[in-house]
């Protein structure tokens, strides 16, 4: 758990999931959950969603929409990344491309105040941090969303080297120590020692 900002960021329940995104108490403003719609159905890093440009979002309008995570905009630097965009995501986007919220002349996806650059990580960071507060969450950070979309993926029987390309790690041994071990999965473990 992450505790005054050292550890690791919590793995979000479905239940967590819920309150955040469709409890009506969580992320109430459509651009919010796109923005940390993104981190999740995305498993991209919030400096990632923050940075998006509007032209980052390909197709929308047809079947094979993608995300586009620029080099310049990712940790390392050093690729290019697209990512499908779930079906849920998909319902957060239209609905804040459809709000007032939404200004269709900046740059970017997520603009900051008064329209210039694009919304801070702090500022995202904020704004998470006070739905946790509200409904709360503890342990959670905006790398927690990230966090539970890998660790899901991998619990799904996704193949590492899939669930690498879409996080953009450098290597498998990063990934790897990236995922969480649930009780769970700790219990199923044990109960597989059948001698």
């Amino acid at each position: 758990m992450k505790v005054n900002g050292y550890g690791k960021a919590e793995i979000l329940t479905p239940d967590q999931i819920h309150l955040l995104f469709d409890s009506g108490h969580g992320f109430v403003k459509p651009r919010d959950k796109a923005l940390f719609g993104i981190c999740l159905y995305g498993a991209t890093r919030i400096s990632e969603a923050c940075t998006l440009n509007r032209q980052d979002v390909v197709g929308f309008k047809g079947i094979r929409s993608k995300l586009v995570l620029r080099s310049c905009n990712t940790k390392g630097k050093r690729d290019t990344r697209e990512i499908d965009i779930h079906p849920q995501l998909r319902e957060y986007l239209e609905e804040y491309l459809h709000s007032e919220m939404f200004r269709p002349n900046a740059p970017y996806l997520f603009p900051g105040r008064h329209g210039r650059g694009h919304i801070h990580r702090t500022s995202a960071d904020r704004i998470l941090r006070t739905a946790c507060y509200e409904l709360e969450i503890e342990g959670v950070s905006s790398h927690s969303l990230r966090r539970t979309a890998l660790s899901w993926m991998s619990d799904a029987g996704v193949p590492l080297r899939h669930i690498q390309a879409i996080s953009g790690h450098r290597s498998l041994e990063a990934l790897e120590a990236y995922l969480g071990v649930s009780e769970k999965h700790k219990k199923h473990a044990i109960a597989a020692l059948n001698f």
